[in-house]
Protein backbone atom coordinates (compact mmCIF):
# COMPACT_ATOMS: atom_id res chain seq x y z
CA UNK A 1 0.00 0.00 0.00
CA UNK A 2 3.18 2.54 -0.28
CA UNK A 3 2.51 5.11 -3.01
CA UNK A 4 5.25 7.98 -3.46
CA UNK A 5 3.53 11.49 -3.17
CA UNK A 6 3.79 12.31 -6.46
CA UNK A 7 0.90 10.05 -7.06
CA UNK A 8 -1.18 11.63 -4.55
CA UNK A 9 -4.12 13.32 -5.47
CA UNK A 10 -6.03 16.63 -4.31
CA UNK A 11 -9.23 14.65 -4.65
CA UNK A 12 -12.51 15.74 -2.27
CA UNK A 13 -15.59 14.61 -1.74
CA UNK A 14 -17.67 11.92 0.26
CA UNK A 15 -17.77 7.99 0.34
CA UNK A 16 -20.29 6.00 2.01
CA UNK A 17 -18.43 2.61 2.67
CA UNK A 18 -19.82 -0.21 3.87
CA UNK A 19 -17.25 -0.90 6.01
CA UNK A 20 -16.55 -4.75 6.24
CA UNK A 21 -16.61 -7.13 9.45
CA UNK A 22 -12.99 -7.41 11.40
CA UNK A 23 -11.58 -4.14 10.02
CA UNK A 24 -10.62 -0.93 12.09
CA UNK A 25 -12.01 2.22 10.73
CA UNK A 26 -8.32 3.15 10.85
CA UNK A 27 -7.86 0.25 8.60
CA UNK A 28 -10.95 1.24 6.20
CA UNK A 29 -10.02 4.80 5.62
CA UNK A 30 -6.21 3.81 5.08
CA UNK A 31 -7.33 1.32 2.27
CA UNK A 32 -9.72 4.11 0.71
CA UNK A 33 -7.72 6.71 0.44
CA UNK A 34 -5.36 4.84 -1.19
CA UNK A 35 -7.41 3.45 -3.46
CA UNK A 36 -7.95 7.07 -4.42
CA UNK A 37 -4.78 8.28 -4.46
CA UNK A 38 -5.79 11.19 -2.19
CA UNK A 39 -3.62 13.12 -0.35
CA UNK A 40 -6.32 13.33 3.25
CA UNK A 41 -8.59 11.03 4.06
CA UNK A 42 -10.74 11.17 7.65
CA UNK A 43 -14.16 9.88 8.90
CA UNK A 44 -16.96 10.74 10.80
CA UNK A 45 -17.45 8.03 13.70
CA UNK A 46 -15.51 5.36 14.28
CA UNK A 47 -16.91 1.69 14.27
CA UNK A 48 -15.79 -1.51 15.92
CA UNK A 49 -14.02 -3.68 13.83
CA UNK A 50 -16.31 -6.46 14.52
CA UNK A 51 -19.05 -3.95 13.67
CA UNK A 52 -20.01 -3.68 9.97
CA UNK A 53 -22.28 -0.58 8.07
CA UNK A 54 -21.97 2.89 7.62
CA UNK A 55 -18.67 4.71 8.10
CA UNK A 56 -18.60 7.92 6.02
CA UNK A 57 -14.98 8.63 4.46
CA UNK A 58 -14.21 12.21 3.86
CA UNK A 59 -11.59 13.08 1.47
CA UNK A 60 -9.81 16.28 1.01
CA UNK A 61 -12.03 19.22 1.78
CA UNK A 62 -14.74 17.29 2.98
CA UNK A 63 -12.56 16.54 5.90
CA UNK A 64 -14.11 19.94 7.34
CA UNK A 65 -16.97 18.80 6.51
CA UNK A 66 -16.68 15.79 9.27
CA UNK A 67 -18.25 17.36 12.47
CA UNK A 68 -21.52 18.13 10.49
CA UNK A 69 -21.70 14.59 9.78
CA UNK A 70 -20.56 13.06 13.25
CA UNK A 71 -23.43 15.34 15.18
CA UNK A 72 -26.25 13.66 12.86
CA UNK A 73 -28.53 10.74 14.18
CA UNK A 74 -26.74 7.22 13.90
CA UNK A 75 -29.35 4.06 13.51
CA UNK A 76 -27.95 0.73 14.76
CA UNK A 77 -29.38 -2.21 13.95
CA UNK A 78 -27.32 -4.94 17.01
CA UNK A 79 -28.41 -8.57 18.17
CA UNK A 80 -27.63 -8.93 22.35
CA UNK A 81 -26.63 -12.54 23.66
CA UNK A 82 -27.90 -13.31 26.79
CA UNK A 83 -26.53 -14.91 29.56
CA UNK A 84 -22.82 -14.08 29.05
CA UNK A 85 -20.97 -11.05 29.64
CA UNK A 86 -17.43 -10.25 27.84
CA UNK A 87 -14.65 -8.16 29.03
CA UNK A 88 -15.32 -5.65 25.56
CA UNK A 89 -19.35 -6.32 26.21
CA UNK A 90 -19.06 -7.87 22.36
CA UNK A 91 -17.83 -11.11 20.76
CA UNK A 92 -14.54 -9.89 20.72
CA UNK A 93 -13.68 -10.21 24.64
CA UNK A 94 -12.81 -13.07 27.18
CA UNK A 95 -16.01 -14.54 29.05
CA UNK A 96 -16.51 -12.71 32.36
CA UNK A 97 -19.34 -13.66 33.44
CA UNK A 98 -22.50 -15.99 32.81
CA UNK A 99 -26.26 -16.45 33.91
CA UNK A 100 -28.91 -18.65 33.49
CA UNK A 101 -31.62 -16.35 33.66
CA UNK A 102 -32.97 -15.58 30.28
CA UNK A 103 -35.48 -12.45 29.40
CA UNK A 104 -39.05 -12.93 27.95
CA UNK A 105 -39.88 -10.93 25.76
CA UNK A 106 -42.52 -8.76 27.52
CA UNK A 107 -40.01 -8.69 29.79
CA UNK A 108 -37.33 -6.59 27.18
CA UNK A 109 -40.61 -4.37 25.87
CA UNK A 110 -41.83 -3.32 29.36
CA UNK A 111 -37.69 -1.71 29.82
CA UNK A 112 -37.07 -0.44 26.71
CA UNK A 113 -38.69 3.20 27.61
CA UNK A 114 -35.85 3.29 30.44
CA UNK A 115 -33.42 3.51 27.36
CA UNK A 116 -34.60 6.01 25.91
CA UNK A 117 -34.70 9.72 25.82
CA UNK A 118 -31.45 11.41 27.61
CA UNK A 119 -29.93 8.39 29.68
CA UNK A 120 -26.86 8.74 31.86
CA UNK A 121 -24.09 5.60 30.43
CA UNK A 122 -21.11 4.79 32.04
CA UNK A 123 -18.79 3.92 27.88
CA UNK A 124 -16.80 0.37 27.95
CA UNK A 125 -13.84 -0.07 29.15
CA UNK A 126 -12.62 -1.07 25.87
CA UNK A 127 -13.49 1.98 23.79
CA UNK A 128 -11.92 5.17 22.44
CA UNK A 129 -12.23 8.01 25.19
CA UNK A 130 -8.97 9.58 26.34
CA UNK A 131 -7.84 9.00 29.79
CA UNK A 132 -5.01 11.31 30.78
CA UNK A 133 -3.93 11.36 27.34
CA UNK A 134 -4.03 7.56 26.76
CA UNK A 135 -6.90 5.44 24.93
CA UNK A 136 -9.47 3.54 27.02
CA UNK A 137 -8.85 0.80 24.80
CA UNK A 138 -5.14 0.92 25.35
CA UNK A 139 -5.26 0.75 29.04
CA UNK A 140 -7.70 -2.01 29.41
CA UNK A 141 -5.59 -4.56 26.55
CA UNK A 142 -2.15 -3.34 28.61
CA UNK A 143 -4.05 -4.55 31.68
CA UNK A 144 -4.98 -1.45 33.49
CA UNK A 145 -8.35 -0.85 35.29
CA UNK A 146 -10.20 1.40 33.30
CA UNK A 147 -12.61 3.54 35.37
CA UNK A 148 -14.57 5.57 33.19
CA UNK A 149 -17.63 8.55 34.66
CA UNK A 150 -21.16 8.16 33.60
CA UNK A 151 -22.33 10.58 31.23
CA UNK A 152 -25.32 11.93 29.57
CA UNK A 153 -26.37 10.06 25.72
CA UNK A 154 -29.49 10.26 23.58
CA UNK A 155 -31.38 7.51 22.80
CA UNK A 156 -34.06 8.85 20.29
CA UNK A 157 -35.54 5.59 19.32
CA UNK A 158 -34.95 1.77 20.79
CA UNK A 159 -36.86 -1.00 19.28
CA UNK A 160 -36.94 -4.81 19.45
CA UNK A 161 -36.90 -6.58 16.23
CA UNK A 162 -36.67 -10.19 17.28
CA UNK A 163 -36.79 -12.17 20.30
CA UNK A 164 -36.20 -15.70 21.47
CA UNK A 165 -34.54 -17.49 24.29
CA UNK A 166 -30.92 -16.56 23.90
CA UNK A 167 -30.94 -13.55 21.89
CA UNK A 168 -32.69 -10.70 21.00
CA UNK A 169 -32.41 -8.25 17.55
CA UNK A 170 -33.25 -4.24 17.86
CA UNK A 171 -32.68 -1.07 16.15
CA UNK A 172 -31.47 2.00 18.34
CA UNK A 173 -31.22 5.48 16.73
CA UNK A 174 -29.19 8.23 18.89
CA UNK A 175 -26.90 10.99 19.02
CA UNK A 176 -23.34 11.14 18.87
CA UNK A 177 -21.51 9.42 21.73
CA UNK A 178 -23.86 6.83 22.92
CA UNK A 179 -22.53 3.11 22.74
CA UNK A 180 -24.43 0.12 21.46
CA UNK A 181 -22.18 -2.30 23.98
CA UNK A 182 -22.75 -0.43 26.71
CA UNK A 183 -26.75 0.14 25.98
CA UNK A 184 -26.81 -3.98 25.81
CA UNK A 185 -24.92 -4.13 29.06
CA UNK A 186 -27.18 -2.16 31.27
CA UNK A 187 -30.36 -3.71 29.67
CA UNK A 188 -28.75 -7.11 30.73
CA UNK A 189 -28.02 -5.57 34.36
CA UNK A 190 -31.75 -4.57 34.54
CA UNK A 191 -33.10 -7.52 33.45
CA UNK A 192 -31.10 -9.45 36.61
CA UNK A 193 -28.94 -11.30 33.50
CA UNK A 194 -25.33 -10.90 31.67
CA UNK A 195 -25.43 -9.98 27.86
CA UNK A 196 -22.82 -9.08 25.11
CA UNK A 197 -23.55 -7.69 21.70
CA UNK A 198 -23.07 -10.68 19.29
CA UNK A 199 -23.96 -8.71 15.99
CA UNK A 200 -23.41 -4.94 15.17
CA UNK A 201 -24.12 -2.90 12.00
CA UNK A 202 -24.67 0.53 12.00
CA UNK A 203 -27.40 1.69 8.62
CA UNK A 204 -26.83 5.23 8.85
CA UNK A 205 -24.96 8.55 10.20
CA UNK A 206 -26.98 11.59 9.31
CA UNK A 207 -28.09 11.32 5.97
CA UNK A 208 -25.53 8.84 4.96
CA UNK A 209 -27.05 5.39 4.78
CA UNK A 210 -27.21 2.00 3.77
CA UNK A 211 -28.62 2.93 0.48
CA UNK A 212 -26.11 4.94 -1.14
CA UNK A 213 -23.10 3.05 0.78
CA UNK A 214 -20.36 0.92 -1.34
CA UNK A 215 -18.64 -1.98 -0.33
CA UNK A 216 -14.68 -2.49 -0.16
CA UNK A 217 -15.01 -5.34 -2.77
CA UNK A 218 -16.89 -2.91 -5.25
CA UNK A 219 -14.27 -0.39 -5.30
CA UNK A 220 -11.53 -2.33 -5.24
CA UNK A 221 -13.00 -3.67 -8.56
CA UNK A 222 -14.04 -0.46 -10.61
CA UNK A 223 -12.26 1.20 -12.81
CA UNK A 224 -10.75 4.61 -11.53
CA UNK A 225 -13.05 6.40 -13.07
CA UNK A 226 -16.28 4.64 -11.81
CA UNK A 227 -14.20 4.85 -8.59
CA UNK A 228 -14.41 8.86 -8.86
CA UNK A 229 -17.90 8.73 -9.89
CA UNK A 230 -19.07 7.03 -6.73
CA UNK A 231 -17.32 10.12 -4.47
CA UNK A 232 -20.07 12.27 -3.15
CA UNK A 233 -20.11 15.59 -3.69
CA UNK A 234 -18.70 17.83 -0.04
CA UNK A 235 -22.00 19.17 -0.10
CA UNK A 236 -23.43 16.00 0.73
CA UNK A 237 -22.07 16.14 4.24
CA UNK A 238 -23.93 19.46 5.03
CA UNK A 239 -26.98 18.09 4.09
CA UNK A 240 -28.36 19.13 8.08
CA UNK A 241 -27.16 22.65 7.73
CA UNK A 242 -28.97 25.49 6.43
CA UNK A 243 -28.13 26.48 3.35
CA UNK A 244 -27.19 29.85 2.16
CA UNK A 245 -26.53 30.89 -1.71
CA UNK A 246 -24.55 33.38 -2.50
CA UNK A 247 -23.69 35.27 -5.67
CA UNK A 248 -19.78 34.56 -7.07
CA UNK A 249 -18.73 38.25 -5.49
CA UNK A 250 -19.76 37.12 -2.14
CA UNK A 251 -18.13 33.61 -2.83
CA UNK A 252 -15.10 35.48 -3.68
CA UNK A 253 -15.43 37.15 -0.44
CA UNK A 254 -16.11 34.18 2.04
CA UNK A 255 -13.32 32.21 -0.03
CA UNK A 256 -10.68 35.02 1.08
CA UNK A 257 -12.17 34.17 5.17
CA UNK A 258 -14.35 37.73 4.81
CA UNK A 259 -17.76 38.54 6.35
CA UNK A 260 -20.50 38.89 3.46
CA UNK A 261 -23.70 41.00 3.61
CA UNK A 262 -26.23 38.63 2.36
CA UNK A 263 -29.12 40.47 0.29
CA UNK A 264 -32.45 39.80 -0.55
CA UNK A 265 -35.90 39.70 1.48
CA UNK A 266 -35.26 36.20 3.07
CA UNK A 267 -31.74 36.66 3.95
CA UNK A 268 -31.50 36.15 7.74
CA UNK A 269 -29.96 38.73 10.38
CA UNK A 270 -28.48 35.87 12.98
CA UNK A 271 -28.14 32.15 12.02
CA UNK A 272 -26.22 29.71 13.58
CA UNK A 273 -23.91 26.97 11.56
CA UNK A 274 -24.93 27.36 8.04
CA UNK A 275 -23.06 26.76 5.01
CA UNK A 276 -22.29 29.07 2.34
CA UNK A 277 -22.79 28.07 -2.10
CA UNK A 278 -22.75 29.20 -5.20
CA UNK A 279 -23.43 27.67 -8.31
CA UNK A 280 -23.77 24.33 -6.11
CA UNK A 281 -21.41 24.10 -4.59
CA UNK A 282 -19.98 24.21 -1.22
CA UNK A 283 -18.29 27.57 -0.09
CA UNK A 284 -17.70 27.71 3.77
CA UNK A 285 -19.57 26.64 7.34
CA UNK A 286 -19.78 29.84 9.19
CA UNK A 287 -22.26 31.56 11.26
CA UNK A 288 -24.30 34.60 10.27
CA UNK A 289 -24.26 37.88 12.67
CA UNK A 290 -26.12 41.07 12.00
CA UNK A 291 -27.07 39.97 8.41
CA UNK A 292 -23.30 38.90 7.46
CA UNK A 293 -21.76 35.56 6.84
CA UNK A 294 -18.84 34.88 8.44
CA UNK A 295 -17.24 31.92 7.49
CA UNK A 296 -15.38 29.56 9.99
CA UNK A 297 -14.18 27.05 7.63
CA UNK A 298 -13.61 28.07 4.04
CA UNK A 299 -13.74 24.85 1.49
CA UNK A 300 -11.53 25.27 -1.73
Amino acid sequence: MNQTKKSKRDISGWLVLDKPYDMTSTQAVGKVRWLFGARKAGHAGTLDPLATGILPIALGEATKTVPAVQDGTKIYRFTVTWGIATSTDDAEGEVVATSDQRPGEAQVLALLPRFTGEIMQTPPAFSAIKVDGERAYDLARAGAKVELQPRPVVVERLELLRHDTDRSEFEMACEKGTYVRALARDLAEALGTKAHVSKLHRAAVGVFADANSVTLEALEAAKPEVRDALLLPISAGLAGLPELRVNPDQAAAIRRGNPALLTGAGAPIHLGEAWASCGGEAVAIGVVEQGKFKPRRVLV
